[in-house]
């Protein structure tokens, strides 16, 4: 009787306390300290945003009802419940056991780090509203704040948590949790300034020293957001002050964060790069090398010492610890540095590198991925100029001198095959170096196997190091005595050639590669053509994507000397007249001018140069005029010559600014004729291709608001639309018979003043047009209406027709699925 839970007496309160408390509670309490160490030990922080106060990974994925996503957590919600269960003593409307606020807590915090908040939440306002004067009840309130911050109500929290501080009898450590949970709270409201004084607050009230090291670490990083690196670097150093109080992860990026903010103007350099240097043979810092290694990189680039730089960018590379946002850094900025020196094939391949280890869907991400995209051109066409060059360099020699070329190649590949061969056999190795012509190896020394003597190369060296050792002796009894002389040491040179047959190997022959050099005039045209054209294209590819003038003066500069084609000759002059204009190079600019107006005084270009301000639109040679007569045809539903139109105009006047017109223009027409994918895809391709254009930047506020609300296909019930469509369809070829049905319509509609209705010959695709009759307020008037036009003697409209709402109109013409229309119509309507 004296364990019962009904009965208001001493020791049944007593001994349901202790039951509570040194079991369930004890037990529940030692599985929710371990969960909450698993969870601090795994979590990894991102040192290059605002810590947060609390160590606690979100997961997206929701558990269902009776799972957990951490046993521990479990098992203390399980044991906080079973207290509950068997030893509360609620009795005449108050709780009797003195552990049951304990039980609860323990309930709420363990269904809060199981990501449960709500659950948690009323598990906290239990025991607000049962033990109001409890000794727990601050508790309950802190861990109440941070349920609600966890669901995005910061708001209360805020007034809550300030609530209780104003009114005192706090103790130090809840008044630091209390204090950290507000500024989180401001942190996640990105009202930085209002979160400052109370992570201040908190850190100098915790006796936690690793949590102290936290939350002052926060407050350098707050410093910093705020633009005061003086006061950052104060808090940093507090951070290191704690030296091994604190977990060394803080001290570190305290020092990193104070470098970032290093002066490098006024402060003392040599004294600064000695710290990170003495920070970086520490042994007690290898887990942090990747972090000082890039530290180091920043400081030799913003001494220019941009080799030194890129070393140590490489070494952060290599010493990474799973931190992908400095490895994005030190990858985008080695290939930022390449990209400088316009080595952008480099700069690509780092850039590839940068975007795999960035979060997608970011504006960061977003931006070098546009970038990135921009370079392929350029590393197409630098391709193709270098290789094209290359080739025709050999065809301008004459015989001998192509000879002698290969034959001095020849030699040295041979020789350094040679090399490598010995080089390899003694290193274990099974063959010779392959070189950037060959791949693989040749003849037998590809069928090396474990067995030594099927191995070509170790016989060869076994042969050779024989020789050394025992001279050329002959195979007979007792061959090792010493007046067994040897007849002389084997060249190692012949012996590698016999290992490896390399007298035999065509790549180490100059007929080999001076039969690969074309002779036929129609290929070396066509290699002249595509490098002319490689060089015009990287001229303007560098003046419009990169402005990097001097680079796209250099490549048209280039091109003028190599006799291009004379399509070629006046634009580039005309680019070279705009780049070096750009440039303020007013002699070269100059030049340009007065070449063109002289030599070309009636092109569109002189016209341009003389009157830079004339309109030109009327002018049936300008680009302008030629737009005009494209969307004339447009509005007239000529879609196929609009994009044919296009195509032929955005290579005429390539590099000219009317191009991103024309390209929307011809985007509008593919959506038009050939549907919404169609559409989607081309206006894509405008907003990355001419992303500075005006042009560019409609298609990026249509491709990202507009085009998803037209995604969905599906037809709406034409119950819920009071505006109908009677449609007759023909095809391509019936355009008589279809203008006969447009002009019987309109006479009817005439005829019998139907006023509010209209009739139009609508583009559907290339192959149907419609004849449509608008106006119509439902379906069945559709379809008399269509009736009437059949059946009367003075109409006799007899093809075929359908009904359709304005909105499912709509629909069929953006996404060209009249069929699947049609189908749905006759099953939901087989009469």
């Amino acid at each position: 009787m004296s364990c019962s839970t009904k009965k208001d007496g001493f020791i049944n309160r007593n001994l349901n306390a202790v039951a509570a408390e040194y079991n369930k509670l004890y037990n529940g309490q030692v599985a929710f300290d371990e969960g909450r160490k698993s969870l601090a030990d795994t979590y990894r922080d991102n040192y290059w945003e605002i810590l947060p106060v609390e160590r606690m990974e979100i997961l997206e994925d929701v558990s269902l009802p009776g799972q957990s996503k951490n046993p521990n957590f479990e098992k203390a919600e399980e044991k906080a419940a079973k207290a509950i269960q068997k030893n509360s003593m609620y009795i005449d409307g108050k709780e009797r056991n003195p552990q049951m606020d304990e039980a609860f807590i323990l309930l709420g915090k363990a269904r809060y780090f199981d990501q449960r908040f709500i659950p948690a939440l009323e598990a906290f306002n239990y025991v607000l509203s049962k033990y109001p004067t409890g000794d727990k009840i601050n508790t309950a309130k802190i861990w109440k704040a941070k349920a609600n911050i966890r669901l995005n109500n910061e708001e209360i929290a805020i007034d809550d948590l300030n609530r209780m501080i104003k009114r005192g009898e706090i103790e130090d450590e809840d008044l630091s949790e209390a204090s950290a949970m507000i500024g989180q709270a401001y942190i996640n409201l990105d009202t930085l300034e209002a979160a400052l004084p109370y992570i201040k607050t908190a850190a100098e009230y915790t006796r936690d020293n690793e949590n102290k090291g936290r939350l002052l670490y926060i407050q350098g990083q707050l410093y910093n957001r705020l633009q005061f690196p003086d006061s950052a670097n104060m808090a940093f150093d507090e951070v290191i002050a704690l030296n091994r109080k604190t977990p060394r992860v803080y001290m570190i990026n305290a020092y990193i964060e104070k470098a970032k903010n290093f002066n490098y103007e006024t402060g003392d350099k040599v004294a600064f790069l000695e710290l990170l240097t003495d920070l970086a043979e520490n042994r007690e810092n290898r887990p942090y090398l990747d972090k000082i290694y890039h530290q180091i990189g920043v400081y030799h680039q913003s001494n220019d010492s941009i080799e030194v730089a890129m070393e140590y960018y490489n070494k952060s590379i290599k010493a990474n610890q799973q931190d992908d946002y400095l490895q994005a850094r030190n990858y985008v900025t080695l290939g930022t540095i390449f990209f400088d020196r316009a080595e952008y094939q480099t700069a690509g391949a780092y850039y590839d590198s940068t975007l795999v280890k960035m979060r997608p869907n970011t504006l960061e991400y977003r931006r070098l991925k546009k970038k990135r995209d921009n370079l392929d051109d350029v590393i197409q066409y630098e391709l193709v100029a270098a290789t094209n060059d290359s080739i025709l360099t050999l065809v301008n020699m004459t015989a001998e001198e192509r000879l002698a070329y290969f034959t001095e190649y020849t030699d040295a590949l041979r020789a350094q095959a040679i090399q490598d061969s010995i080089d390899q056999a003694k290193n274990g190795g099974d063959g010779f170096a392959d070189n950037e012509f060959f791949e693989g190896g040749t003849g037998e020394s590809d069928k090396a196997g474990a067995f030594y003597f099927y191995n070509t190369t170790t016989v060869a060296y076994g042969k050779q190091e024989f020789r050394r050792r025992w001279g050329d002796r002959e195979l007979e009894d007792d061959w090792r005595r010493s007046d067994k002389n040897a007849l002389g040491a084997a060249d190692e040179e012949e012996v590698a050639a016999e290992g490896f047959s390399i007298g035999d190997d065509p790549r180490f022959k100059p007929e080999t590669y001076l039969a690969t050099i074309p002779t036929e005039q129609g290929k070396i045209d066509t290699l002249t053509t595509d490098r002319n054209f490689a060089y015009y294209q990287l001229g303007l590819i560098y003046k419009e994507k990169f402005k990097e003038y001097p680079l796209a003066a250099e490549r048209l500069e280039t091109l003028l000397t190599k006799n291009p084609e004379e399509r070629l000759v006046l634009p580039s002059k005309y680019n070279l007249y705009k780049i070096y204009n750009e440039m303020g190079n007013a002699d070269r600019r100059d030049y340009y001018k007065n070449d063109i107006t002289a030599n070309y005084p009636d092109s569109r270009y002189a016209e341009i140069i003389n009157n830079p301000d004339a309109a030109l639109a009327t002018d049936e040679s300008s680009p302008e005029f030629k737009y005009n007569q494209l969307f004339a045809q447009f509005e007239a539903s000529q879609y196929d010559a609009v994009i044919a139109g296009c195509d032929q105009y955005i290579t005429t006047y390539n590099g000219n600014e009317i191009v991103p017109k024309l390209e929307l223009l011809k985007a509008t027409a593919l959506g038009r004729r050939d549907g919404f994918e169609a559409y989607k895809k081309a206006l894509n391709f405008v907003a990355l291709n001419y992303p500075n254009s005006e042009e560019g930047k409609k298609a990026q506020f249509i491709y990202s608001t507009t085009v998803p609300r037209l995604e969905d296909s599906s037809f709406l019930d034409n119950a819920a639309s009071n505006s109908f469509k009677l449609v007759y369809s023909f095809k391509a070829d019936e355009k008589e018979a279809a203008q006969t049905v447009y002009d019987t319509i309109s006479s009817a509609l005439t005829y019998l003043n139907y006023q509010q209705m209209s009739v139009s010959k609508d583009f559907y695709t290339p192959e149907q047009h419609f004849v449509v009759v608008h106006g119509l307020d439902s379906k069945l008037g559709a379809l008399g209406f269509g009736e009437l036009l059949r059946d009367n003697k003075r109409y006799k409209v007899k093809p075929e027709y359908f009904s359709i709402s304005r909105d499912n109109y709509k629909v069929i013409q953006i996404h060209k699925n009249l069929a699947a229309y049609i189908e749905q119509e006759s099953t939901e309507n087989p009469d």
